[in-house]
């Protein structure tokens, strides 16, 4: 009988190590999505004064929006909160520059100068690279929400205190490169 308790308890230890160090792989693939989706972002930050300048230089009379996406990105940039407080701020971001995308449209010379066109082509280059490490980043989520939320791990996780994370959802700024008609 003690040795069939002894095997028992030997189990239970030897379970409760596996999950935690399961979750805990989990919880660095987390962080390590993260660093990537930060990375993009970042990209992101360092295009958006250079778009900014190109199109101010066409479009001088359109301050407000101009200025609110200069405004949005140095408050992106200071974020560093939790995934779902800095994905809030990207939104508005993201918002801005479909704004000031919309712009864009009012100004054939704009539309077609070169400069604008590189700008605009690497800035749906760094959308469609934060779109891919978002998912990543997500599926890391989703599989430590899976091992942290579910029986018997959920028992280790809370016993160990592990934090739920949460999911990082931005829509991209911009889909495609716009077709310019030059003739």
């Amino acid at each position: 009988m003690p040795a069939l308790i002894g095997a028992v308890a030997l189990v239970a230890v030897l379970y409760a190590a596996i999950t935690y160090n399961a979750l805990t792989r989990l919880r660095n693939h987390i962080r390590e999505a993260w660093s990537d989706i930060d990375t993009e972002l970042k990209r992101r930050y360092e295009l958006i004064p250079n778009l900014v300048a190109t199109v101010k230089g066409y479009a001088a009379h359109e301050k407000d929006v101009l200025e609110q996406v200069t405004r949005l990105r140095a408050l992106c940039m200071a974020s560093n909160g939790a995934p779902i407080q800095q994905a809030a701020d990207e939104t508005q971001l993201v918002g801005a520059l479909k704004r000031l995308l919309a712009v864009v449209e009012q100004y054939p010379a704009l539309k077609a100068d070169q400069h604008f066109l590189k700008l605009q082509k690497e800035l749906i280059n760094t959308e469609d690279r934060i779109q891919a490490a978002r998912r990543f980043f997500n599926g890391n989520v989703r599989d430590y929400r899976n091992k942290r939320e579910t029986f018997p791990s959920n028992l280790v996780a809370r016993l160990f205190g592990f934090q739920p994370e949460g999911f990082f959802s931005v829509a991209p700024a911009v889909r495609d490169v716009p077709d310019v008609d030059l003739g």
